[in-house]
C-alpha cells in the first residue's frame, strides 16, 4: 500500500512536511501553462518550473512545437537580506487550483509562496507574501525586468522575462507583512511585456478554479477522497483550453500536447464530459474540436487525422487509421445528445453521419471494424486488421447517433443504426469472443490471446453479454495491481507493469454500467487514495513508465465519466431526455450530484437506499422509490 504524503482540506489537499519529497503539477490558462516542480531536499525549499505558451510555436512547427520557458532552482528570484540569500524551510504545501507553499527562513521572517498561470496572458505568476517576525531591511536578488534568453520561431523571435514589483529594499516592521509579484512570460519581440497585477490575477485564478469544480458536478457521496477527487478532476479537465489562431482548442497538456486535438482525448474523453458541465470555454472549445475534423471527411471517405495541432494549422497520422472515425461517431453523439442544443446537433450531425459511413466502408467479411491501429498507436500488440477497441466504439457511436437521428426526425437513419449496432454486436461476440485463462472474455486481436485492459470497452458500451468473467478477469492478478490495470497481462511484450489510467477508469466505469458496483468501489476508493493523497497527486494520469504519469487532461475527465455515467448510471435518451440509475453500492448510504448540465437542464440528483429525487433549475420536479430500474427525465 502506498504512503499518504497529503490529507484533505476544504478545498483541495495539503502536506505538512516532515520528511523530504518531490512531486511536480501542472495548472492552465488561456495561453501559459505551467509545470512547476516543488519539493523539500534536506528540509529546504526545492522550486523551479517550465512554462510553456502554446500559441508561441517552435520550428518545425509540429506536435511539440510549444515553446517553453524553464527555470531552474538556482534561475528563480531570491530574496536576500544583507547580500545573503534567505534559505527557506517548507512547513506546509497546499494545492487547491494555486500551489502554496508555507516557509520558515533563517533570517526572522516567513514566506507564503503562490504560483499559478495568468488567466489570459502569457505569464506564469508567482507571489511571494513576506512576514516579518523582526524588524527587517529584504531584497530581491534579480533587477525589475531580466531578459533570460531569446528563442526563435513560427512567429518571430521569442523573448523571455522574469519580470517583479519589488523595490530594491523591502523594510518591514516586527508583524508586518507585504506582498511581490514576479512574472515569468515569453513574447515575441517587440511586443509589450507588462507585468500582471498579481492580486487581480489570483482572485481571476481563484474565480476560474471555483467555476470549474464549484458550479457544476459537484459529488457528495459520503466519502471525502472521491468526492474531492471529483472535484479536482473537474478543474484539470475544463483548465486545459488554450486560444489559439482557430478559436479556443481543449488539450491535453503535459509538456507535449498543446494548440491541438486529438480523436480519442477531445473528442472522446473530454467531449461529452465537457457536455454535462456547462462551462462555455469548454463547450466553445469542444465544438471547436468537432468541426476541426470536418474538413478532412471528404466523399472519398478517406480516414480522418489522428490529431490537428498546430493552432489548427496542420495535422498528425502516423499511426494510420486508429479507429478515428469510430471515436468520433460515439464522442460527438454522446455529446450533442447530452447538450442537448438542437442547433449544435444540426451542425455535427452531417458529421457524425459521415462517421457512421466511413465505419460501414471498414466492415470486415466477419463484421468488425478495420483499423490499423487504435489510440495506443501501436505501443502494444494488435493485427492491423481489426481490434476491439474500434468495433466497441463505432457499435456505442452507433447506438448513440440512432437515437440523436430519432431526435432530429431522421428516423429512416436512426433504424438503419440500430440495426448496424444489433448486426456489429453478432459480430464483436463471434470474432472477439474468446476463453482466456477460464475468463470468458474478449481477446483483443486476432492471433492475441492475451488478456488486455481494454476487454472493460464492450461493457462500458452497453454489451453485457460477457460482463461477469470479463470483470473477473480485469480484477484478478492478470491484470488489476495497485496502480490500476495493466495495459496488457504481465509476461508479454513491453506489458510489464504498464499501466495507462485512461482503460482503468474506462474499466472502473463500466464495473458500476454493469451492475458491480459493490465489487468496483473499493478499488476505486484506492484508486482516489493513491492518485490523491500519495506519491503523484492529485489528478488521473497518463501513463506509466512512459510519460512519467503525466497529468494529462482528458483522464480527468474520464474520471468524471466514472461517477456521472457509471457511478450514477447516467445516459442519454434523446435531445430532450435522459436516465439514470438509482441504485447505490453497498458501503454508500446517500449519495447526490449537483449542477449536472444535460438536455438543456441543470439538475441535481439525489439517491439513498431507499428514494431517490431529482432537482430541475433548483426546484424538485421527480421523486421515487430506489429500485434496480432505469429512470426517465424528460423536459
Amino acid at each position: 500500500m502506498s504512503q499518504q504524503i497529503w490529507t484533505l482540506t476544504k478545498n483541495g489537499i495539503e502536506w505538512k512536511v516532515d520528511h523530504d519529497h518531490s512531486d511536480d503539477i501542472e495548472m492552465s490558462g488561456l495561453y501559459a501553462d505551467q509545470i512547476v516542480y516543488y519539493g523539500v531536499n534536506d528540509g529546504e525549499l526545492c522550486l523551479s518550473q517550465k512554462c510553456y505558451f502554446p500559441t508561441l510555436r517552435t520550428i518545425p512547427n509540429n506536435t511539440h512545437a510549444t515553446f517553453c520557458f524553464e527555470i531552474s532552482d538556482t534561475d528563480r528570484p531570491r530574496l536576500t537580506v544583507k547580500g545573503k540569500t534567505v534559505k527557506e524551510y517548507p512547513i506546509r504545501f497546499v494545492f487547491d487550483g494555486v500551489l502554496s507553499v508555507f516557509c520558515k527562513t533563517d533570517m526572522g521572517f516567513s514566506t507564503r509562496r503562490q504560483l499559478f498561470p495568468a488567466s489570459d496572458s502569457k505569464y506564469c505568476m508567482e507571489r511571494i507574501t513576506v512576514t516579518a517576525s523582526d524588524d527587517i531591511n529584504i531584497s530581491l536578488s534579480l533587477p525589475n525586468e531580466h531578459i533570460c534568453s531569446r528563442g526563435r520561431g513560427t512567429k518571430g523571435v521569442y523573448i523571455c522575462r522574469i519580470q517583479h514589483n519589488s523595490p530594491e529594499v523591502i523594510s518591514l516592521k516586527k508583524g508586518e507583512s507585504t506582498h511581490i509579484d514576479i512574472g515569468y512570460s515569453a513574447h515575441i519581440a517587440n511586443e509589450k511585456a507588462v507585468l500582471p497585477d498579481g492580486e487581480k490575477e489570483l482572485c481571476q485564478r481563484l474565480k476560474r478554479v471555483k467555476e470549474l469544480s464549484e458550479n457544476a458536478l459537484v459529488l457528495n457521496s459520503g466519502y471525502p477522497e472521491l468526492d474531492m477527487m471529483t472535484r479536482l478532476a473537474c478543474l484539470r479537465a475544463g483548465e486545459s483550453v488554450f486560444e489559439t489562431l482557430t478559436g479556443k482548442y481543449h488539450s491535453p497538456g503535459g509538456h507535449a500536447y498543446y494548440a491541438a486535438v486529438w480523436c480519442n482525448d477531445q473528442v472522446e474523453y473530454a467531449g461529452p464530459h465537457f457536455a454535462m458541465a456547462g462551462d462555455k470555454t469548454v463547450l466553445e472549445a469542444s465544438v471547436n474540436a468537432y468541426k476541426a475534423y470536418i474538413p478532412f471527411m471528404s466523399d472519398e471517405y478517406t480516414r480522418l487525422p489522428s490529431s490537428i495541432i498546430a493552432e489548427g494549422l496542420d495535422i498528425w497520422e502516423g499511426a494510420g487509421d486508429r479507429g478515428d472515425a469510430a471515436m468520433y461517431l460515439y464522442g460527438a453523439s454522446l455529446f450533442c445528445l447530452y447538450l442537448g442544443d438542437e442547433k449544435t446537433a444540426r451542425e455535427l450531425y452531417p458529421a457524425i453521419k459521415w462517421c457512421a459511413e466511413y465505419c460501414e466502408r471498414q466492415k470486415t467479411p466477419e463484421g468488425v471494424i478495420k483499423s490499423d491501429s487504435d489510440e495506443l498507436e501501436g505501443r502494444f500488440p494488435t493485427d492491423r486488421y481489426a481490434n476491439l477497441s474500434t468495433s466497441s466504439l463505432c457499435y456505442g457511436g452507433l447506438y448513440a447517433a440512432s437515437k440523436l437521428a430519432k431526435s432530429l426526425g431522421d428516423t429512416e437513419t436512426a433504424c438503419l443504426y440500430e440495426m448496424r449496432a444489433k448486426e456489429l454486436e453478432k459480430a464483436i461476440e463471434s470474432y472477439f469472443g474468446a476463453s482466456l485463462h477460464g475468463f470468458e472474455t474478449y481477446r483483443y486481436s486476432r492471433g492475441f490471446d492475451t488478456l488486455r485492459a481494454w476487454i472493460c470497452l464492450p461493457l462500458c458500451m452497453g454489451i453485457n453479454t460477457r460482463s461477469k468473467d470479463t470483470l473477473n478477469a480485469m480484477l484478478s492478478p492478470y491484470l488489476w495491481t495497485e496502480e490500476g490495470m495493466l495495459t496488457c497481462e504481465r509476461g508479454v511484450e513491453n506489458s510489464s507493469d504498464t499501466i495507462w489510467d485512461r482503460s482503468t477508469l474506462y474499466g472502473m466505469k463500466c464495473g458500476f454500467m454493469a451492475g458491480a458496483g459493490d465489487r468496483i468501489l473499493t478499488p476505486l476508493l484506492e484508486y482516489c487514495r493513491k492518485r490523491l493523497l500519495c506519491d503523484r497527486v492529485p489528478y488521473a494520469v497518463e501513463a506509466y513508465p512512459e510519460g512519467a504519469k503525466r497529468h494529462l487532461s482528458a483522464e480527468s475527465a474520464l474520471f468524471v465519466r466514472v461517477i456521472t455515467e457509471g457511478l450514477f448510471g447516467i445516459a442519454p435518451e434523446s435531445l430532450e431526455s435522459f436516465s439514470f440509475l438509482p441504485n447505490i453500492p453497498e458501503g454508500m448510504n446517500e449519495i447526490s450530484l449537483s449542477g449536472i448540465h444535460i438536455c438543456g437542464g441543470c439538475y441535481d440528483i439525489k439517491i439513498n437506499k431507499n428514494t431517490y429525487s431529482v432537482c430541475r433549475n433548483g426546484k424538485e420536479f421527480l421523486a421515487g422509490k430506489t429500485e434496480n430500474k432505469r429512470v426517465i427525465v424528460s423536459k
